[in-house]
């Protein structure tokens, strides 16, 4: 007898025809949500986005197979602030976390020494709670970066019914690590004890998201996929296909890192297909900010022709590759270049869930998700960052104005006729220098934990 595609996915999935039973109950349509989050990963580092070194085949396919969003934008430069827009559809001008390490109060890290760190309070809203309310079952894997341990910012005390992955960023440069956060409790890993590297942690991530997936096909979930790949120290369990490549060790870690990233993104859409999934699963793929200035990525132009890189508010620092796909609602081999950001997700995804949601900076975006022509009205984005004073960047449409720091005049780039952010046009546009400037007075809230002027951090 021979298999079709789901029937072989099936099989190597461990499932027999005999175990299909329907994904959801006949008056339950909403899908299931799942949102994959590489770590560091430049905006051009995939072959779909024009990367011609790496070799990223699955996610390429996700993106044929889906819609290529040309001009999406993280929540931030960094870690913790982008992460915390994309949980509460706050932007960094009212989130609590505004960078990775607070100028005033956080806790001190618990089991590393070195920088403090701020946490998501019991008065913060995620989109987890506002899917847990809805029904979904909700689970998180990989990097949180937005609560200490015992704080009420770790995941199942923030809408997450099951957890395991990093809580810090510190803790999540360590691929080899020998204990993470399960729950609300430390597990320890025995393989990695004493300086062992005998498990790779990235692939639990892939395993906790895999099985989540098989334990809750039969009702609507929302899986949050924060991979830590390819972030910080370069790590990994055998070179691949890029062993013999002419490059230094850090380039080929590298490129296997994302390759290896690539690899699991494939599995876990495999899995989708082979329950029957995945007609009923919106899987959204990203960055939670651009790629670091380091060998590695500048040897594969992984910010491409953007200006800057991570912790910069210009284009290289903050625009993102953005996969949606969803087989049969979501267009196939699109491309949109219409700009949004993490602040949307929440009330998007309360759309998808057929939610209310509460009133966030971010707007719901499914009509540019469904190619529907309901476009969202032109609007300001807004990003600021605490760095030896306050950073401030706005795009409205085709512009984008950049403030590096208080008192200096903005830049304005037009990004249609220059993306590289290379000409500085404020003096000729006036007008919308004040326009923005007008904006800029009313964008924020002032933050206890980064008094203006104070100094942020990168990590």
């Amino acid at each position: 007898m021979r298999l079709n595609r789901r029937e072989m996915l099936r099989a190597a999935a461990g499932l027999s025809p005999l175990s299909l039973v329907p994904a959801f109950g006949q008056t339950d349509v909403r899908p299931n949500i799942l949102f994959i989050m590489a770590d560091d990963l430049g905006h051009a580092d995939l072959g779909c986005y024009g990367q011609t070194r790496i070799r990223t085949p699955r996610i390429d396919q996700m993106a044929a197979e889906g819609t290529r969003f040309t001009a999406c934008y993280s929540g931030s430069p960094v870690c913790a602030p982008s992460r915390n827009v994309l949980m509460t559809g706050l932007h960094t001008g009212h989130t609590r976390i505004r960078d990775n390490s607070p100028a005033v109060g956080g806790t001190p890290e618990l089991y590393h020494e070195g920088q403090r760190r701020l946490s998501l309070e019991s008065s913060d809203y995620t989109v987890a709670e506002l899917l847990k309310s809805a029904g979904y079952r909700t689970g998180v894997t990989g990097k949180w970066g937005l609560g200490e341990p015992f704080t009420p910012g770790i995941p199942t005390r923030q809408g997450f019914d099951e957890w395991l992955g990093f809580l810090n960023q510190n803790h999540a440069a360590d691929y080899f690590t020998d204990y993470l956060w399960h729950t609300e409790r430390r597990i320890f890993i025995p393989e990695n004890r004493e300086n062992r590297k005998g498990s790779y942690v990235h692939d639990r991530f892939t395993e906790f998201a895999l099985e989540f997936i098989r334990r809750h096909r039969s009702r609507p979930f929302f899986l949050y996929l924060a991979y830590t790949i390819p972030h910080e120290t370069l790590a990994i369990q055998g070179l691949g296909s890029y062993a013999n490549e002419t490059w230094t060790d850090s380039q080929k870690t590298y490129a296997a890192m994302v390759s290896r990233l690539d690899r699991d993104v494939g599995r876990v859409l495999d899995l989708l297909e082979a329950l029957g999934l995945d007609r009923r699963t919106v899987v959204f793929f990203t960055s939670d900010n651009g790629a670091p200035d380091r060998p590695a990525p500048r040897f594969f132009e992984s910010n491409g022709l953007l200006r800057g890189h991570k912790g910069d508010l210009y284009e290289g620092g903050i625009r993102v590759p953005m996969i949606v796909r969803w087989p049969g609602r979501i267009a196939a081999g699109a491309s949109v270049s219409i700009p949004w950001y993490f602040a949307d997700f929440l009330p998007t995804a309360a759309r998808l869930a057929q939610a209310e949601s509460p009133a966030v900076d971010g707007k719901d975006v499914t009509g540019l998700l469904f190619g529907s022509g309901a476009a969202i009205a032109e609007r300001q984005l807004y990003w600021e960052k605490p760095q030896n004073g306050l950073r401030q960047a706005v795009r409205k449409g085709r512009w984008k104005a950049v403030r590096n720091n208080p008192g200096e005049p903005l830049q304005l780039y037009d990004l249609e006729q220059d993306p590289g952010e290379s000409r500085d046009i404020a003096g000729s546009r006036p007008e919308l220098v004040r326009a923005i400037e007008s904006y800029l007075k009313t964008a924020r809230i002032e933050s206890p934990h980064w008094p203006s002027g104070s100094k942020g951090g990168v990590s």
